[in-house]
């Protein structure tokens, strides 16, 4: 096999560049654009499907809608890791998955913003699910052969963290790019369009320019030249049986459940938290979260060596902790911390996440990688595409019950009756309110705190010594 470049590692890492913009688009924009709140509709923003706790009055329209789409690309996610897994394409057994998904992937993304009634409409609801359940299983059947890829390019640990850290990387300007979006719909609104059609354009761009990246590493990454691409022989169930019955893993996907719960809550609130809580205009958003990108990616280099020092069990611990202060500290702000001007209310949420964001970036994955491969040194049989879409699974899990319960917290504040006199009256409300927004970024902090506890009881030393035995008989 072929050395690991800077070139590759780069190649590689272009393509989480891609879908990171079109996930992070998702996360932060899709509630806001179907569920807007007071903010939004009186800059324009107008409900395309029915507002408030409308399903067995409890749960709202999109959390639903939003949540089966999650738990069915959850439900693929094992799917897609053992078709990769088998696959015996003449390009391997990643990149083919890679290649044919990713325009489509770009596309749907789109459509999931154009619904096509300009009005509070069940065919709006329709046009919402089918188009949430297309770009999830599109997105799984790339990021599931993508990130197998971590575990199978690199030759040792140090070019593990070297290829996490890259991919980290550009995962967070992805994210960031995404973020970018209010002011490329800013321009075009200013230029006389309006607000809807404006941020479908702006959509549409930016997925255009995350396709062309989703690309790179598809067309410019020989697989075969870097990785044993012999195919598993085990089905769906028996592969994904074997991935669980490692007790590592079982720990590792416990807290990844959790966390991933408590960050998706705090991601997809970003927005409500600085128009609501803070009283900030929308585009503060953006700053924010560059804001709290370029200080974790400071921290990125302090992360390669204390991992080195300290292992990843304890930074990732690290991490929850900083993450439980964070969120913690947005639960009370605004009015709740008026002594505290609310600029420096965003400079302190942005400095006190940074540090977990960086650990969280690069970390994770490489425990993944370090699991599989001492499982496979135990069992004789690679299987890394199951074990990153088992830990996609749970993941996903996490966020589908986050997406579920945020836009039913979010309304807590807001009674039947005022959703009830909005729609009798055909008139726009707003589906949060502030208190709602603390309980979620109160929540989100709680489990953090639960996820540490569980990352606990993970055995680092044993999963280690299982590779070092490996590398060291290699060297």
């Amino acid at each position: 096999m072929k050395a690991l470049t800077k070139k590759i590692m780069w190649c590689y890492a272009i393509g989480q560049l891609g879908w990171s913009i079109i996930s992070g688009l998702i996360g932060s924009w899709l509630v806001y654009f179907y569920q807007p709140n007071q903010e939004a509709i009186n800059d324009g923003m107008i409900s395309l499907i029915p507002q408030g706790r409308v399903v067995l009055g409890v749960l709202t329209l999109i959390g639903l809608v939003t949540a089966i789409g999650r738990v069915f690309d959850a439900v693929t996610d094992p799917l897609v890791g053992n078709w990769s897994d088998n696959c015996k394409h003449k390009l391997g057994r990643r990149i083919p998955f890679m290649r044919w998904s990713a325009l489509p992937l770009g596309i749907v993304f789109v459509l999931v913003f154009c619904a096509p009634v300009q009005a509070v409409s069940g065919i709006n609801t329709v046009w919402l699910f089918i188009t949430v359940l297309a770009y999830y299983f599109l997105i799984t059947c790339y990021c599931t052969p993508y990130t197998s890829l971590l575990a199978e390019l690199p030759n040792n640990q140090e070019e593990k963290l070297k290829l996490s850290m890259c991919i980290s990387l550009t995962f967070i300007v992805g994210t960031c790019i995404g973020y970018t979006a209010p002011m490329i719909w800013g321009g075009l609104i200013g230029g006389g369009m309006a607000r809807v059609p404006a941020m479908r354009i702006t959509f549409a761009i930016l997925s255009a320019l995350a396709t062309i990246f989703m690309l790179v590493p598809a067309f410019g990454i020989k697989e075969k030249d870097y990785c044993d691409v012999v195919p598993s022989n085990s089905n769906m169930m028996t592969s994904l049986t074997k991935t669980f019955k490692n007790k590592d893993f079982r720990i590792f996907v416990g807290q990844d459940i959790i966390y991933f719960f408590g960050l998706a809550m705090f991601q997809t609130g970003l927005p409500f938290f600085v128009t609501s809580l803070l009283q900030l205009p929308e585009s503060m958003t953006t700053v924010m979260f560059g804001g709290l990108t370029l200080l974790s990616l400071a921290f990125y280099p302090f992360v390669i060596k204390m991992s080195k020092k300290w292992g990843k069990k304890k930074l990732l611990i690290a991490a929850f902790i900083g993450f439980v202060l964070t969120f913690g500290f947005t639960a009370l702000s605004g009015e709740k911390l008026g002594f505290i001007p609310v600029y420096v209310q965003a400079v302190i949420i942005v400095v006190l996440g940074s540090f977990p964001q960086a650990i969280f970036g690069i970390i994770p994955q490489t425990i993944v990688a370090d699991i599989a491969l001492e499982d496979e040194v135990e069992t004789g049989e690679s299987r890394s595409g199951m074990f990153y879409a088992a830990r996609t699974f749970a993941m996903k899990l996490g966020q589908s019950l986050a997406m579920l319960m945020f836009t039913s917290l979010a309304t807590i504040g807001i009674s039947e009756s005022a959703f009830i006199e909005a729609a009798a009256e055909t008139s726009e409300k707003a589906a949060g309110s502030p208190l709602g927004y603390r309980i979620v970024a109160l929540v989100a902090s709680v489990c953090c705190i639960i996820g540490g506890l569980i990352m606990a009881f993970f055995n680092e030393k044993k999963v280690m010594s299982t590779i070092a035995k490996v590398e060291n008989t290699a060297e």
